[in-house]
């Protein structure tokens, strides 16, 4: 699967994705092998990330989150 940066911010920032509040939703992890990306603003830095969905089951938001340093996220969306 092919991922594109979406956000590198502080947690609990106003991060959207496709409409919904990224840190007012419950996260769920998903059953698929953590993704090895790039960190956003230092392509050089390699980080791992999670993959969640929120939103409704039936038309789930799917993401990749990890924390790059002390509160610090980054979020991909797959392309």
């Amino acid at each position: 699967m092919t991922w594109r940066v979406v956000h590198v911010g502080f947690e609990s920032d106003d991060l959207q994705i496709e409409g919904h509040d990224v840190w007012r939703q419950t996260w769920r992890g998903v059953d698929i092998d953590r993704v090895q990306l790039q960190h956003p603003a230092y392509p050089n830095q390699i980080h791992w990330y999670d993959v969640y969905e929120i939103g409704d089951a039936e038309k789930p938001v799917r993401f990749a989150a990890g924390e790059l340093s002390n509160g610090v996220w980054g979020f991909y969306v797959p392309a």
